[in-house]
């Protein structure tokens, strides 16, 4: 019985514990500042998604009016992030068809809608901030995590533009990524509206990282929008089972084992 409930009590705790990423951090990519709970960054996070991401990418498996469990209204989530002549009861599809994301892309761009489950949320927090201009690029810009990305950086005017530190010959700089790999090093050579350029040519970039942040936190929520509510479930049941039916087992087993113990 002692085990048992030892048993039953670990549940609780590791259950109770606080959440927030989809995906552990991996491959030394930075921790991407996941909360779940906070409406207000889900909010912001599907606002930069309605506007730059559905232009070229689709989330066709969440629907608009499944944005209301974000604490939006159904007006709000129609004035403020249905740009096309799509309806609230629709899917979130892309404004770019296939056709021509694979002639202006090569291929065409993926569904979004379970990016953050399949790539993890460090990896797109990490490779949202990664990208840096290279005139060798298809669309003139590169990413440090994905290399040769045909994605543009579509949050440039945003988080300010990097560029390749050349040498005296005109070759890249290139130095360790901290995993033994050589990368490119990068320079700020321009800001953003959410970067501040140093007199050092380094850049405050804390008020981008919390905007890519908030996408971040929106894609997570976006591949599974049940999650929060399994977790309240969870917590009612783990409560029942500790508060009733632990009691009621232990009586019961007194029980059933007195003739036994006495």
């Amino acid at each position: 019985m002692k085990t048992r409930l030892k048993a039953l009590l670990l549940t609780a705790v590791l259950a109770v514990a606080p959440f927030g990423t989809a995906a552990a951090a991996g491959a030394g990519f930075p921790a991407a500042p996941v909360d779940l709970r906070d409406q207000a960054s889900l909010q912001r996070g599907a606002q930069i998604f309605a506007n730059y991401c559905l232009s070229c990418h689709s989330a066709n498996g969440i629907r608009y009016n499944r944005l209301t469990d974000l604490g939006l209204t159904e007006d709000q989530i129609k004035n403020n992030l249905i740009f096309t002549d799509a309806k609230i009861g629709d899917t979130m599809g892309s404004a770019m068809t296939i056709a021509d994301g694979k002639a202006w892309f090569g291929v065409a761009p993926p569904d979004l809608t379970l990016m953050a489950r399949s790539r993890g949320a460090d990896y797109l927090y990490a490779y949202l901030r990664g990208f840096y201009k290279d005139p060798t690029g298809a669309t003139g810009w590169n990413n440090t995590v994905f290399p040769k990305a045909g994605m543009p950086h579509i949050l440039w005017e945003q988080g300010g533009i990097q560029a390749v530190e050349l040498d005296a010959n005109g070759q890249p700089v290139m130095v360790d990524d901290g995993h033994g790999v050589l990368v490119p090093k990068l320079k700020w050579t321009a800001g953003g509206l959410h970067t501040t350029l140093k007199s050092d040519g380094t850049a405050d970039t804390q008020e981008f990282d919390a905007y890519v942040g908030d996408l971040v936190n929106y894609m997570v929520w976006m591949g599974e929008p049940s999650q929060l509510s399994r977790h309240r479930i969870g917590y009612l049941v783990l409560m029942f089972l500790l508060a009733i039916m632990l009691p009621l087992t232990y009586f019961l087993k007194k029980e059933y084992w007195k003739d036994v113990e006495h």
